[in-house]
């Protein structure tokens, strides 16, 4: 568990005065998915105005201009009435994940970083990118001279109105099962076994976040055989309500045991037009039980895919379509207390309601 030191530390971060002053109410978390080509951006604000970023998608993709991945996080910010981001949480290093970190910061001010500890990835053929947006991240710490924290799996982080426990960091996950869970998984028998890549994605901060009745599950890049001991033999997860689709939807992660043991009822898959969005792990999403019993669905993607055998879902849950500019839709999503969801789809401008259960 966090020591009452770094306790300490947290809570007297926890509310900056400006941001409390300016951010928007709302008696429901809104979580924003932001639209940032196949990387993660998701803002979470909770009634109280406490904002918690996860991740800042890429410093620069090909055909992009410079920080247009900080420009879309900052414009969700505007939209959702933050001021300044009281907490940003990076699951990993991999630039598709912390690239946007110094764009961001020159942006809006930012309370906080969490990460899981220093980057293990130096060899590799995706280690050079990595080690450069690690070193571009600690420069901003160390310039910015923005507090810092590393978090272990078990340690509870006391912000706010959010109620945030780590599950997952620097490739340890948690010793026991959370509240509720603790159930043997039996779809671990017939789940396959995966091994480690060897990468980043094998170190993501993992959380699950409780608000009201209501759980959402986020895990980064979690691959397949570091999601294993979390649900096998025994559950230590339990139940989710909101499921951040691991890895983009890549079949990296996503085992059919992970998603027999949280059961979630609502997915965002938070993947690019040509990245994410793996047929075999499309599927196992979408069949889980409750996703699949909604009659409204309960799937939702941030691009159609456009891969060989790729799956979609229809059109209006899906924020960004083929053939046409970029014109990075989002999808946002408000929890309610007492369990209900509601998600908004921005190209569409609908909305669909989830009863609580």
């Amino acid at each position: 568990m966090i020591s009452l030191r770094r306790l300490a530390v947290l809570c007297c971060l926890a509310v900056p005065a400006v941001f409390q002053a300016t951010a928007q109410r709302s008696a429901d978390l809104n979580i924003y998915f932001a639209d940032v080509d196949g990387g993660q951006a998701t803002l979470f604000v909770a009634p109280n105005g406490q904002s918690l970023l996860v991740d800042t998608g890429w410093e620069d993709r090909p055909g992009t201009v410079a920080g247009e991945d900080a420009d879309r996080i900052v414009a969700l910010c505007r939209k959702a009435g933050v001021t300044k981001i009281d907490t940003v949480l990076i699951t990993h290093f991999h630039e598709d994940h912390v690239g946007g970190v110094p764009e961001l910061a020159s942006r809006i001010p930012i309370g906080r970083f969490i990460d899981h500890g220093p980057n293990r990835e130096t060899e590799g053929p995706t280690a050079a990118p990595t080690v450069a947006g690690y070193t571009a991240y600690s420069h901003v710490l160390a310039e910015r001279h923005i507090p810092h924290l590393t978090v272990r799996p078990g340690d509870h982080l006391p912000t706010p109105g959010l109620d945030i426990t780590i599950v997952s960091a620097d490739g340890n996950v948690l010793a026991s099962p959370l509240p509720g869970a603790g159930a043997t998984n039996p779809a671990c028998a017939s789940s396959p076994e995966k091994p480690a890549e060897g990468t980043e994605n094998d170190r993501s901060l993992g959380f699950v976040l409780t608000f009201g009745r209501a759980r959402v599950l986020d895990m980064g890049d979690l691959t397949w055989n570091r999601e294993r001991p979390l649900v096998c033999p025994v559950d230590k997860l339990g139940r989710i309500d909101v499921f951040v689709v691991s890895h983009h939807g890549f079949d990296h992660s996503n085992s059919p045991a992970l998603l027999a043991a949280i059961d979630p009822r609502l997915a965002i898959m938070d993947n690019g037009a040509t990245k994410g969005a793996s047929p075999s792990a499309w599927q196992v999403v979408a069949q889980a039980p409750r996703i699949s019993a909604e009659t409204s669905g309960a799937l939702w993607q941030l691009h159609t895919a456009e891969g060989p055998g790729a799956h979609n879902v229809s059109a209006d849950h899906i924020a960004n379509l083929p053939g046409s500019p970029d014109a990075a839709h989002s999808i946002e999503v408000a929890v309610q207390a007492d369990g209900g969801l509601a998600v908004t789809n921005t190209r569409t401008g609908a909305t669909v309601s989830y009863a609580a259960r």
